[in-house]
C-alpha cells in the first residue's frame, strides 16, 4: 500500500473530516481514505457513461432530432 501526505490543510476542512469521520465512526484517515475511493469510483462511472452516451449518440448521427422541450411541451398540452 502506498502513502499519501498532504499539507498544508486548512485546520475548518480537518475539523469538518474529523467530524465526518466520528459520525461515520471511522477513525479521520479511514474517512479521508474512504472519500477518496468514493471520488475514484464516481469519476470512473462517469467515464463509463460518457463513452455509453457516446455510442448511443452515434447510433442517431445524422439523423434529425427533435427538441425534447418541444415533446415535453406537446405532451403537457394533452
Amino acid at each position: 500500500m502506498a502513502t499519501i501526505t498532504v499539507r498544508n490543510v486548512d485546520d475548518e476542512l480537518v475539523a469538518a473530516l474529523k467530524a465526518q469521520a466520528k459520525a461515520n465512526q471511522r477513525s479521520l484517515e479511514g474517512e479521508v481514505r474512504h472519500l477518496l475511493a468514493q471520488q475514484a469510483l464516481r469519476h470512473a462511472r462517469l467515464e463509463g457513461f460518457r463513452d455509453r452516451t457516446a455510442r448511443l449518440a452515434a447510433l442517431t448521427a445524422g439523423r434529425p432530432q427533435t427538441d425534447s422541450t418541444l415533446l415535453l411541451r406537446e405532451d403537457r398540452d394533452r
